[in-house]
C-alpha cells in the first residue's frame, strides 16, 4: 500500500470514528390524548385533555360541563322546603355541610336564632361526615394507585357504621336533609348516642391499623413521596383550600379562623404539615383530621344540652326575611360558602355558591407539568375533588 492509499485510509478511519461517537438526537411529535370523561378514577364525568412528550405531561386542560347540576338556578326556582333538600346531592359525600352552609346563611337574613342543643347536634353530625367522606376518599385513592388486594375495603367497615348512624337519626344514608333552616330534623334517642360513643372508643385504634398497612408502606412512598408537589404560594393564589392547603402549610381552617357554631367552645388541633406539600402529606392532613373529628365528637358527647332543636317551623310554606346573607363552613374538601339573596318570598331571589372543590381542581394542571403520565392518577387522587361539586 501506498503513502498515499495508507493516509486515505487513516482519514477514512478517522472519518467513521467521529460519526460513530456522535449522540444520535431524537425528537418526539407532541400528542394530544383525552383522559376521560368516562374514566374510573376521574370518579365522575371529568375529561383532562393532556399534551403528551412521550409520556411525560406538558399541558392539562381540565374540561367540566358533562354533569352540570345547575344548583344555582335550581335554587331560584324551588321553594326554600324544596331545595334545602336538593342541595346534599351537589358533594354527595358531605351533605351535611352543603345543608348547614344553606341553612346558616338563610337564618343570617331572617335573624332566627338555632337553639343551643341543635348547634351541638350539627356539629356532631358533620364531624360524622367529615370522618365518612375522608374514609372513603382513603379506599378509592388507594384504588386508584393499583392497591386491590382488600385493604382499600377496610375503611368501608368504619363507614358503614356511620352511614347506619345517619339511617336511624335522619333516614337517609346519603342524602340526608337533617340539618334544616332554624335547627336540625330530629332529636336522636338515647341509644343512638351510646352507639356513637362506641364508635369514638373504637375508631383510633382502627387509624392506627390504617395507617401500619398504608402510611410507611414501600410501594405507597414511592408513588406520593415528593410527587405533586404543591407549594403554599400557589396553593393560595389558586384559592385551594381544605386538607389541600394545610398540607402545604398554611393553617388556615374556618372552624378556627373563622369560629362559627359552637365550635369555639371546642378543643382541637388543625393539623398542618409544611415539609414539602406533595401527595403524601395531603394523605396524612387527611388521616390526621379524622384524629381530631374523632376527638371533637367525644367533647359534644359530653358537652351536649338539653332543649329544643328547632325554631322554624318546617311546612311548603316556609319563609326568609328579604335581606342578602353569605356562610361558610369548613368542608371535608374546604371552604364551603352560601350568598343568598331573598325577597321574603317562598323561593330565593338569588343563590351563589363558593364550591371547595373547583378551585382544588384548578391547581391540577400545573402540578401535572413534567409530571409522567402514570403520576395523574396519584396526583388528582390527593385532591379528592367531587365532580357535582365543580360543575355546580
Amino acid at each position: 500500500m501506498t503513502s498515499i492509499q495508507s493516509a486515505c485510509v487513516r482519514k477514512v478511519k478517522q472519518k467513521k470514528v467521529a460519526i460513530d461517537t456522535q449522540v444520535p438526537e431524537f425528537k418526539t411529535d407532541e400528542m394530544i390524548i383525552n383522559l376521560g370523561p368516562q374514566h374510573p378514577s376521574t370518579h365522575g364525568v371529568l375529561r383532562l385533555i393532556l399534551t403528551l412528550d412521550g409520556e411525560v405531561v406538558k399541558h392539562t386542560e381540565c374540561v367540566i360541563g358533562h354533569l352540570h347540576r345547575a344548583q344555582e338556578w335550581q335554587g331560584q326556582n324551588r321553594t326554600w322546603f324544596q331545595y334545602q333538600a336538593l342541595i346534599d346531592r351537589v358533594d354527595y359525600l358531605s351533605g351535611m355541610f352543603t345543608s348547614w352552609a344553606l341553612c346558616a346563611a338563610a337564618e343570617k337574613i331572617d335573624g332566627a336564632v338555632v337553639p343551643e342543643r341543635a348547634e351541638y347536634l350539627r356539629v356532631l353530625v358533620a364531624e360524622l361526615n367529615r370522618i365518612s367522606s375522608h374514609l372513603l376518599w382513603l379506599g378509592t385513592y388507594l384504588i386508584d394507585l393499583g392497591a386491590l388486594y382488600g385493604f382499600p375495603f377496610y375503611p368501608f367497615i368504619e363507614r358503614e357504621k356511620i352511614l347506619t348512624f345517619f339511617e336511624e337519626v335522619a333516614g337517609q344514608r346519603m342524602m340526608y336533609n337533617y340539618i334544616r333552616i332554624g335547627g336540625v330534623q330530629r332529636d336522636p334517642k338515647a341509644s343512638w348516642f351510646k352507639k356513637v360513643e362506641e364508635f369514638t372508643k373504637q375508631f383510633a385504634q382502627r387509624i392506627d391499623e390504617y395507617e401500619a398497612i398504608v402510611t410507611e408502606n414501600p410501594i405507597f412512598l414511592k408513588r406520593t413521596k415528593d410527587v405533586g408537589i404543591l407549594n403554599k404560594e400557589v396553593a393560595m393564589a389558586y384559592g385551594v383550600t381544605g386538607p389541600t392547603l394545610r398540607a402545604s402549610g398554611v393553617a388556615y381552617d374556618l372552624r378556627r379562623f373563622k369560629p362559627y357554631s359552637v365550635y369555639p367552645k371546642l378543643e382541637f388541633t388543625v393539623p398542618v404539615y409544611n415539609k414539602h406539600g406533595d401527595t403524601w402529606d395531603r394523605y396524612m392532613a387527611r388521616v390526621q383530621e379524622m384524629r381530631e373529628s374523632n376527638e371533637i365528637i367525644k367533647q359534644v358527647l359530653d358537652m351536649l344540652p338539653e332543649g329544643e332543636i328547632m325554631t322554624k317551623k318546617q311546612n311548603a310554606g316556609l319563609r326568609v326575611k328579604a335581606g342578602e346573607g353569605f356562610a361558610a363552613v369548613e368542608s371535608p374538601r374546604g371552604v364551603l360558602g352560601c350568598y343568598i339573596i331573598s325577597n321574603g318570598s317562598d323561593k330565593a331571589y338569588r343563590f351563589k355558591w363558593r364550591n371547595p372543590s373547583f378551585s382544588n381542581l384548578s391547581v391540577l394542571p400545573p402540578l401535572l407539568e413534567n409530571r409522567p403520565l402514570s403520576d395523574i392518577m396519584a396526583i388528582f387522587g390527593s385532591l379528592d375533588i367531587i365532580i357535582p361539586d365543580v360543575d355546580r
